[in-house]
Order: C-alpha cells, then structure tokens, then sequence
C-alpha cells in the first residue's frame, strides 16, 4: 500500500484514495465525499494502484492533531462594599508593640488604615538629614488596614519625621474628585515606651498608637514649603535683618493642661489583694484629691485619663462632676493625644 492507492474497507462501506500514513498501523483515506477518514491498514485492501514509486512508512507525513484550546473562564469581579460616609477620606498611622509587657524591648508593627471608600495609592517615607527615604509604597483598598513594616526600637529614631503622600480614586464607578495629598507628622519617640499611649481604638483589638493624618477629607497637617526652601529663606532674612532692641514677651497667663493618668498601674506598683471596688474607689480619690487641688485657679485645664474599657471608671468620674462640680465645663479630651479613653474639665 502506498500514498495514491485505492482501497477498499473491509469491515465497513465505502473506500477511497490513499492520503498520508499517521504511523505503521493507521492510514488516511480520503473518500468521495472529500473528507479524510483514519482507518486500520491492515482492515484496508488495494483494488487500484497510480503506478507510483511507493512511499515507506519513514517518507509518509506524519499527523499532528491540533490541540483543543479552552476559553479561559473569567475571573469574577470583586465588588468593593461601600458603607455610609465613607465618601470622606479618614486615613491614620497606627503602630502597635509586638509585646505590649515587653515595651522598649520588643519590636512594633506599623500601618496604615485606610477608614473611606477610595483606594489609595501611598508612599510611607521617613526624613534623614535633608532627604526622604520611601519605606513602603502600595494601594490599600477600602476600609481596609494594611501592614506597612516591623521595626525595632533601634529605628524609632528614624521615625522622629515621616510623610504620607497618596492619590485617592474609586475603580469602574463615578466618584468625587479629592486632591492629591502630601502631610507630613512628628513621631514623638518616647510614646512608644510608655503604656498608657497605646489606647484602645475603633480599628485594632489591641491597644494602638494613632495619629491621624487625613480626617474628613482635612490633612493634619500638609506639607506646603520644603525643608530646603525654608532654610533659605531664614538664611535671606538673617543677612538682611538689622539689630534692634528686643523687647521682652510678655509672660503666657495661660495654665498649662494638668494630665492625670488615672490607670491603676500608673498609680500603684501592684493592686494585690485589692478587689474592683477598691481599685475605682482608689482611682476616684486621685481625682477628688486633683479637683480640689485646682478648685480656685479659674481656667485651669486638667484631663483625666481613665481608658475606654467599660466606661465603669469614666462613669463615675462623671457622676462626680454632676453632683459637685457643676459649674464646671467637661468634654472628651483631643483624640489626636488621648484617642477615645480621656476627658477634659476646665475648672470655674
């Protein structure tokens, strides 16, 4: 049998002109009807010969299906769950010890929480000398708080100056146009070792130290002259300054705020033996004795910091100043400073 043959099927109807060998035992036959169909060779007999040199097996063209392609699937599109005023940009820092009983021995975690319905596209920089050094640059989704690094305490330090820049912007739907953000923090160190500044918060289980940098759409505090151009500027008005007589400030009649960190462990070495009664009544002494301390010097200022926890501590402070001191103006103390666990009593 070679290619240009006419065979005969033997277990079936019909035959046709030898086409190609696929290997030593299929051949394909190309009926009258035009299509090619394999069959067995040796289920084929040749009724008709072209005279032709025949063809081996090894010269025959070899038969390469072609492989089925599948249309890949689509992937689902993930819709972003917006929630109610969430079209107001609300962004923080957070930074939380790793062990908070190990505190200025452990390492932190920093993060960025992102409280608003945008995506926001960041840079985490911190200044050395005159420079900035980009630490972290991603696009955090919505309502979401994303881990930005962990450090030591070695590198608090290097923390003392940080800027967050973002660009917010919504995917496959209309939104409000917000501005490009660039603002710049102080990271007071020293917080950092001191337990009673991680406070309780809306967006970690844990304890967190928070500094707002976005609230309601108004940057804490943006970045508007570089560094270097406000050197110069002071190094211009120096050489151009001439010496006058200074005169004296007059002296700031404002009190200073008075913080009273009412935390049982700020108070005492060890509350052993001592049951919650006698710990809120403790506490409560510590205030009694601070009000009446300030009691005669109009305008003072003093917070009292009692932590969020149960509001068991915060509603008795509040009792207190109901029945005793009621010409006495109260409100939460500055969430930038104290979060959510403070409150602040001007003295009258």
């Amino acid at each position: 049998m070679k290619i240009g043959d006419r065979v005969r099927f033997l277990n079936a109807v019909g035959g046709g002109i030898v086409k190609r060998f696929k290997n030593k035992d299929i051949v394909w036959v190309e009926e009258e009807d035009g299509f090619e169909t394999p069959a067995l060779i040796r289920e084929c007999i040749v009724i008709e010969s072209d005279g032709k040199k025949a063809a081996t097996i090894t010269e025959a063209e070899p038969y390469h299906p072609e492989p089925k392609t599948e249309k890949p699937a689509e992937e689902p599109k993930y819709e972003i769950e917006e929630v109610a005023g969430g079209d107001r940009l609300n962004v923080y820092l957070a930074y939380l010890p790793l062990d908070v009983k190990q505190l200025g021995k452990c390492n932190y975690e920093a993060y960025l929480v992102n409280n608003s319905n945008y995506f926001l596209f960041f840079n985490y920089m911190s200044r050395q000398n005159n420079a900035w050094i980009s630490r972290h640059i991603e696009t955090v989704e919505p309502n979401t708080r994303l881990f930005i690094e962990e450090f030591g305490r070695e590198q608090i330090n290097e923390l003392e100056k940080v800027c967050v820049q973002f660009v917010a912007f919504k995917k496959d739907k209309p939104y409000s146009l917000k501005n490009a953000y660039s603002v710049e923090l102080r990271i007071d160190g020293v917080k950092f070792y001191k337990l009673h500044c991680f406070r309780e918060n809306e967006f970690f289980e844990d304890d967190a130290l928070i500094y707002p940098v976005v609230v309601n759409d108004v940057p804490e505090r943006e970045m508007l002259i570089s560094a270097t151009d406000l050197q110069e500027a002071m190094t211009q008005k120096a050489k151009y300054d001439f010496p006058h007589k200074k005169t004296p400030a007059k002296a700031d009649k404002t009190p200073q705020i008075i913080e009273v960190d009412l935390h049982i462990n700020q108070l005492l070495d060890t509350t052993k033996g001592m049951g919650n009664a006698e710990i809120i009544n403790y506490q409560l002494d510590v205030f009694r004795k601070t009000m009446e301390e300030n009691r005669g010097k109009k305008g003072q200022k003093i917070v009292f910091i009692h932590g969020k926890g149960e509001g068991v501590l915060k509603s008795a402070l509040l009792d207190e100043l109901k029945r005793k001191y009621r010409n006495c103006p109260v409100q939460d103390a500055s969430f930038r400073e104290y979060g959510f666990g403070a409150t602040m009593v001007t003295v009258r």
